[in-house]
């Protein structure tokens, strides 16, 4: 089993920018690693505190998948200037059954969620200094 990240940002509170950002962030994880959702074991959402008018686990419903286990919940409220502070902020971990080794899973990150990503790339660069 391998986790697949991914993160969005929503345009504003509301149901349909919540579900259609979501939805967007679960079709290119399914592109990028080419997920069967009969292999998905689990998937866990979160939003920030300011995301409240639906459940993103909605988008992946709406995709198919109805025999996934999903929950969601609710982010730190840790602010910027923090890079990871992102507002209006969707996230996703994709617990998926596969013979891939876990630096073959793809993430994602979307829209004002490319914060996060650059703030991973920057602490994956500083490790790789002193463990690589």
């Amino acid at each position: 089993m391998r986790g697949i990240r991914g993160a969005t940002t929503a345009e504003r509170n509301q149901a349909g920018a919540i579900v259609e950002a979501t939805g967007e962030l679960l079709a290119e994880l399914i592109r990028l690693n080419r997920i069967d959702a009969e292999e998905v074991a689990f998937a866990y959402f979160t939003t920030t505190p300011d995301l409240d008018a639906e459940f993103p686990a909605l988008a992946a419903r709406e995709l198919g998948w109805v025999d996934v286990p999903l929950l969601c919940g609710r982010e730190l409220a840790v602010k910027p200037p923090n890079p990871r502070g992102v507002p209006r902020c969707i996230r996703v971990l994709v617990l998926y059954n596969t013979e891939k080794r876990q630096k073959e899973m793809r993430h994602s990150y979307l829209r004002g969620a490319g914060a996060i990503k650059r703030d991973l790339e920057q602490h994956r660069s500083q490790l790789e200094g002193v463990f690589g």
